[in-house]
């Protein structure tokens, strides 16, 4: 979602390019579908802070790849990903599993807190996280996200 203008753009992670256009791979349903896109249908104007926790793994190539259970990580972007997909099964919608993986497993210093990250407002987080964020209603995951950390799941909390 465009913190300028208030609708959705288009980002292909794989070219690094934006586009106000829809893939036209995509059909409107899955448009529709997108973080973010049912506050936008909604016409509900994006808060100014959310508060949100995370799982997150690392990965040979997120910015720092070490962790407070891992000094040297070495799995592959891939694997992470994977190893996400695992949690999301567990989780289903259980805010309860969350917490616990994310005390357990998550890569981030936040795992203390079951993942908590507390309040934040625009710009605080890197760009794909935020959009994620600021997308989700309350109380819903996201899917996996990728940003320079590693990759997430996000519970939007408030």
């Amino acid at each position: 979602m465009s913190s300028s203008r208030g609708i959705p753009y288009f980002f292909n992670t794989e070219t690094k390019q934006s586009t106000w256009d829809a893939p036209p791979e995509l059909s409107q349903a899955e448009v529709d579908a997108l973080p973010g896109a049912a506050q936008h249908l909604r016409g509900e104007p994006r808060p100014s802070q959310v508060r949100a926790s995370h799982l997150l793994v690392k990965h040979r190539d997120s910015r720092r790849p070490s962790s407070w259970k891992e000094a040297n990580i070495t799995r592959t972007k891939e694997e992470a990903i994977e190893i996400l997909r695992g949690y999301q099964a567990e989780i289903g919608g259980s805010k309860e599993k969350f917490i616990e993986l994310a005390t357990k497993h998550s890569d981030c210093s936040s795992h203390a807190n079951g993942g908590d990250l507390g309040v934040f407002k625009p710009g605080q987080m890197q760009k794909a996280f935020e959009d994620a964020a600021f997308s989700l209603p309350v109380g819903q995951f996201s899917d996996i996200i990728s940003t320079d950390s590693g990759v997430h799941i996000i519970l939007r909390t408030a």
